[in-house]
């Protein structure tokens, strides 16, 4: 079934989504899992386009308990989150694999990191040129242009 740019491709039962299935949404991020009566129902996993994931147990459409798992394999806990604290501001792969040797400094939680333009800036997604006012992905393809309050960096 497609709609609106999205897809789903599983059980149904009268029309609705019911059961076990993978629904796409349009903007790349997928759920796989169960649902009932059309909405997110029992155990199932959000992908995210970034690499990320959000494990979850639902009900009604409502995350009752999950965990988020960021793209480096880092996991999320409202408690006790030791990750980038006052205290340690190491990069979750430097806590993995150790700090580089002086004068090899890591300016990003990415291994290699990602090339960025001398005076561009890092947001996320791609960089930003202050001077054209436009962001590219890591690549050098148009993602979109900074408004005038938003900069995105």
């Amino acid at each position: 079934m497609e709609y609106v740019g999205t897809s789903y491709n599983g059980e149904s039962r009268d029309g609705r989504f019911e059961g076990k299935g993978t629904y796409n949404f349009s903007t790349g991020t997928k759920y796989i899992g169960e649902l009932k009566d059309g909405m997110f129902h029992g155990k199932g996993t959000i992908f995210f386009e970034n690499g990320g994931k959000y494990e979850a147990t639902w009900e009604d459409g409502i995350a009752t308990e999950g965990k988020y798992t960021f793209p480096d394999g880092l996991e999320f806990s409202e408690k006790k989150w030791q990750y980038c604290d006052g205290y340690d501001r190491r990069f979750y792969t430097e806590i993995c694999s150790g700090l580089k040797p002086a004068g090899r400094s890591q300016l990003s939680n990415d291994i290699p990191p990602k090339s960025i333009p001398e005076n561009c800036y890092d947001c996320g997604d791609g960089f930003y040129n202050p001077e054209s006012r436009i962001v590219n992905d890591y690549s050098g393809k148009f993602l979109r242009n900074a408004g005038k309050y938003r900069l995105n960096i």
